[in-house]
């Protein structure tokens, strides 16, 4: 015989309203996947819409010649050379101020900073404002300082490498702490229980090891300034035509957006099909870029 006992397990039906709103959950969760699926779809095709109208648009000139000749105001013999050769000089110059800048001082903060310490605080939160920025208020500030004021260097490569070295100069910041970041606390112990200094653990260790992170962001913070359009014009000036290509820093020069804004606003349609083909040049130089960056990512990177 089984042992009965005064209590009895408490067997309930299921809630008919429970039920209810679990279908009704279900249903809004199908919903809200349609409607994201949707909001995706409509985004790429509006991308492959302007994508397909730019290169249609810009097959016809896209060929060797676009980038031999010079801008002309002949739409047969317009090209970007010296535009090209501009954004040539202005990123190379553009890396060489910020990657040293942006290293060096991901390294103090994630190294040697104290956290404790209200000026450091104070610069963590500045660089993370300066990131959030819109582009053609350090195209304001490089008009005031750099092209007129006390430098006064005119719409020359310098003062676009440096208000671009501005703009890009917080991101490369943040991708190189993100970069040291990611590297295992036990790595600096070990080293560091070894014998090895602070500067010599971060020389042989940290940042051979962060390399994969901080090329990557470097990468993506240059295409993004050879993408800007809105400091520069705001520097150099878009209503000019350089014929000749830059020979030193204090040479005036023009950028790739710059020249397509030029050609755009031209009443001629021969310069819209120029400006079409300009951007599909720019378009590929971004593309490689990104694809660099994600290349370096995915063979270089550990899993710790």
């Amino acid at each position: 015989m089984t042992a009965q006992t005064g209590l009895q397990p408490d067997v309930r039906a299921p809630s008919k309203g429970l039920g209810r709103a679990s279908s009704a959950e279900r249903v809004t969760g199908k919903l809200f996947e349609v409607l994201l699926f949707a909001c995706l779809g409509f985004g790429l095709l509006v991308l492959v819409v302007l994508l397909s109208d730019v290169i249609r648009d810009g097959l016809p000139r896209f060929n060797l010649d676009l980038v031999r000749n010079m801008p002309s105001t002949r739409p047969l013999r317009a090209g970007i050379q010296s535009a090209m050769m501009g954004t040539i000089w202005v990123i190379v110059t553009v890396a060489a101020i910020t990657l040293p800048l942006g290293i060096a001082a991901a390294v103090y903060l994630e190294e040697y900073a104290d956290k404790t310490r209200w000026y450091n605080r104070l610069i963590e939160l500045n660089i993370q404002n300066l990131a959030a920025v819109p582009s053609v208020v350090y195209g304001i500030l490089g008009l005031a300082f750099f092209a007129r004021g006390p430098l006064d260097l005119g719409g020359s490569v310098l003062t676009i490498a440096l208000t671009l070295s501005l703009l890009v100069l917080p991101i490369v910041i943040i991708s190189c702490r993100e970069a040291i970041r990611a590297i295992p606390t036990s790595i600096r112990e070990g080293s560091l229980a070894l014998g090895a200094t602070r500067l010599q653990t971060v020389r042989r260790q940290i940042l051979p090891n962060a390399i994969p992170g901080t090329a990557t962001g470097s990468i993506l913070a240059l295409s993004r300034a050879i993408g800007e359009a809105a400091p520069v014009l705001l520097v150099a000036g878009g209503l000019i035509f350089i014929t000749s290509n830059p020979s030193d820093l204090l040479s005036q020069a023009t950028v790739l957006p710059i020249q397509i804004f030029n050609y755009v606003g031209r009443p001629q349609d021969e310069f819209r099909t120029v400006a079409a083909a300009a951007i599909m040049i720019l378009l590929l130089i971004l593309l490689l870029m990104n694809a660099a960056a994600i290349l370096i990512r995915n063979k270089y990177q550990r899993k710790w």
